[in-house]
């Protein structure tokens, strides 16, 4: 069993501003990752971060899209980068730039940590890749560097993430200590987790096709949603899931797999029958915590 590595990340403020422009960094490590809120562009590209080689993303929603979207690139000239994104893509709100701090990456190093991102991206799923097909690696690099690259992902991962962005984290644990929670009822066959930003709908839950009359509107584009990205399929007259899905509460993932409006901390059960409210909400309650 794997734990977790205990990190200090710094967050700069440069204007004073949360939400404007933050330079984060793990304090032990050399990548430092620079956040430009998209409104803030003009200003962000002042910093002097921005004169390196790095790996950038753009993140952002599409209109219709069932999830959040990612954009992945490397360049050794960001700031004549970020213009031509700021005029030919719509999606981004917000770009996030990874530096070497000691001035080390070439145009190996940001090839192969963008090739590297852009698969992990596409394997983990969580956010839809704007960048399409993900290319075959074709920057070859020693062994003891490629060590040090994937070394450098994580430090990049570890820092995407706490700036509210978790590209790279798997949207369900299924460790040892979590729980799945079942969802039945009409013939549908939900199974899924609670985590931290939500309530995850694992791969293969089945969902009843039919909608009921008065939950068609809050349902029904949601389906079509899935649908069109492909997270949801139809077979033999049923919905599945194809991958693991988040949703922002468990009443909403319970609605999408039956069909219907549904309060999900009832209608999801552990393996004993005990519901979602019981397991997490109970047990909260007991030591004096309140939602």
């Amino acid at each position: 069993m794997t734990t977790a590595t205990v990190n200090t990340i710094q967050i700069y403020l440069p204007t004073g501003e949360p939400r404007g422009i933050r330079i984060a960094e793990i304090t032990t490590r050399i990548v430092q990752a620079v956040l430009i809120p998209r409104s803030d562009l003009a200003q962000g590209k002042l910093r002097k971060e921005l004169d390196l080689p790095g790996i950038y993303f753009l993140f952002g929603e599409g209109e219709d899209e069932a999830k959040s979207i990612v954009y992945i690139g490397q360049t050794e000239d960001a700031r004549k980068r970020f213009d031509s994104h700021n005029k030919t893509k719509t999606f981004w709100k917000t770009a996030i730039f990874c530096v070497s701090k000691t001035q080390n990456f070439t145009q190996a190093h940001i090839r192969y940590l963008e090739w590297y991102c852009m698969q992990r991206a596409k394997e983990i799923a969580r956010y839809t890749l704007d960048n399409g097909q993900v290319p075959d690696n074709s920057t070859y690099v020693p062994e003891p560097m490629e060590a040090e690259l994937l070394d450098v992902f994580e430090t990049i991962s570890t820092l995407v993430s706490t700036l509210g962005y978790p590209v790279f984290e798997p949207l369900a644990s299924r460790g040892p200590s979590s729980v799945t929670f079942f969802c039945r009822g009409g013939g549908s066959d939900g199974k899924g987790e609670l985590v931290e930003d939500g309530f995850v709908i694992l791969a293969g839950s089945k969902a009843r096709k039919e909608v009921v009359a008065s939950a068609t509107a809050s349902v029904t584009p949601k389906r079509e949603a899935l649908l069109a990205a492909g997270v949801l399929e139809e077979r033999n007259g049923d919905y599945y899931f194809t991958q693991d899905y988040l949703y922002g509460s468990p009443s909403t993932a319970a609605a999408v797999v039956l069909g219907r409006t549904a309060n999900g901390w009832v209608e999801w059960k552990d393996k004993n029958g005990a519901t979602l409210s019981e397991v997490h909400r109970d047990d909260e309650a007991e030591t004096g915590d309140e939602e």
